[in-house]
């Protein structure tokens, strides 16, 4: 989108004044955006289900929300992309961060919302518009929290990494993700889920020789030179680190195999990959020499392995005191994110970060795909008590 100038005083946002890719339009005028402490959470996710945002498509739904975000007063908002930053500056002794994608998986016959009693059935409703649902009532009815807040509303968090709008954000003006601590607000059923896995993605590529399949013996098959190597992998047993109590049990699985010349064809290639979860107690150097030693014996000289993506692991952070008063204060579980997520990017900006949203991650990104009230109700509540009443943080 070209430069258009800058928004006049007082003046409504229209489409006209987004800027891009990083504008920073303060708004000196109050328009009555702000919602009471009732807010009917769940009808407000139903509303921010049904403004589509399919990763690399938010855009009208990033419009809507930045015009929402600019009629707050006490909010300084900056557009990069499709990504806003929203900061108070209060000059509190702490910062805290509320980060969320925008984005969501295609659509799977569930792109409209459905609310049936208290459960709001439909495409992101869990991950994460119930998340984003929150971060937007309490920019709207939180003026002067006890800490200052940055909220992070992101794009294309749902596909490669390479497209992460978080990373874009941090290319252009990292000090906008500043904090002395973060929340991701990820559907996690309102517990804390701790860190998260590295991911590695390899690919490897085993060779053989062609031959004509009525003379097997003039050749080497290399698809059936994988027979070990699945075999390798299926009796993988995983490793079941505990590390500050929480259980981060690793995963080792192949995801494709293609190969093949012809139907009358030894074939003389075979493509596998393998994608590696592993634990925070191992760096990406470790886990792929782990990887690597498993595959060894199998690997001859003019095969290959590669990496194709790599993701850093977080170790649970929970010893801020922030963090640590949202759980002890509401009685939190608190386990192992078992996945990766971007409270990695904020533990590499030495942030940090945990895991803390409403909806159950295992009906993400299914056709029924469903946010309860209780659990979105459940993650307000600890959210808004840790902007709004003091605690030690504050009196010492």
């Amino acid at each position: 989108m070209p430069p258009s100038p800058p928004c006049a005083q007082g003046a409504q946002p229209r489409r006209s004044c987004l800027l891009s890719p990083a504008t920073v339009c303060p708004v000196t005028s109050p328009v009555g955006a702000s919602q009471s402490a009732e807010t009917d959470l769940l009808a407000l996710t139903a509303e921010l289900v049904d403004r589509p945002s399919v990763s690399f498509e938010e855009g009208p739904f990033v419009d809507w929300l930045e015009a929402e975000l600019r009629r707050l007063p006490h909010l300084t908002v900056t557009r990069i992309g499709d990504n806003l930053v929203a900061r108070t500056d209060l000059g509190r002794s702490q910062r805290l961060v509320l980060a969320g994608h925008t984005d969501t998986v295609p659509v799977s016959g569930n792109g409209e919302a459905r609310i049936d009693g208290d459960v709001l059935w439909g495409l992101g409703s869990a991950d994460m518009k119930g998340g984003l649902a929150v971060f937007l009532d309490l920019a709207r009815t939180v003026p002067e929290p006890e800490h200052d807040l940055t909220f992070v509303f992101y794009a294309r968090e749902e596909v490669a990494h390479e497209h992460s709008g978080l990373a874009e954000i941090l290319a252009v003006q990292p000090e906008l993700l500043a904090g002395d601590c973060a929340l991701l607000g990820e559907p996690t059923s309102a517990a804390i889920e701790a860190g998260c896995q590295g991911a590695l993605r390899f690919e490897v590529v085993l060779t053989g020789a062609r031959a004509h399949t009525a003379r097997p013996w003039m050749g080497r098959n290399a698809v059936h030179r994988l027979a070990p190597v699945l075999a390798e992998l299926a009796g993988y047993r995983a490793r079941r680190p505990v590390i500050d109590g929480c259980e981060y049990r690793e995963a080792l699985q192949a995801v494709s195999v293609e190969g093949g010349v012809a139907g009358n064809v030894v074939p003389d290639s075979v493509t596998l990959r393998i994608h590696h979860r592993y634990a925070p107690d191992r760096t990406a150097a470790e886990a792929e020499a782990f990887v690597r030693g498993l595959l060894a014996p199998h690997i001859e000289h003019d095969d290959r392995i590669d990496i194709v993506d790599s993701s850093s692991a977080c170790a649970p952070s929970l010893t801020h005191p922030l963090l640590r008063r949202l759980v002890d204060d509401n009685g939190l579980e608190v386990r192992a994110k078992l996945g990766w997520t971007d409270v990695a990017r904020f533990d590499e900006l030495g942030i940090p970060a945990t895991n803390f949203g409403p909806g159950d991650a295992t009906v993400a990104h299914t056709p029924g795909e469903r946010l309860e009230r209780a659990s979105v109700e459940r993650h307000a509540r600890a959210l808004r008590a840790l902007l709004t009443e003091p605690g030690p943080v504050e009196a010492s």
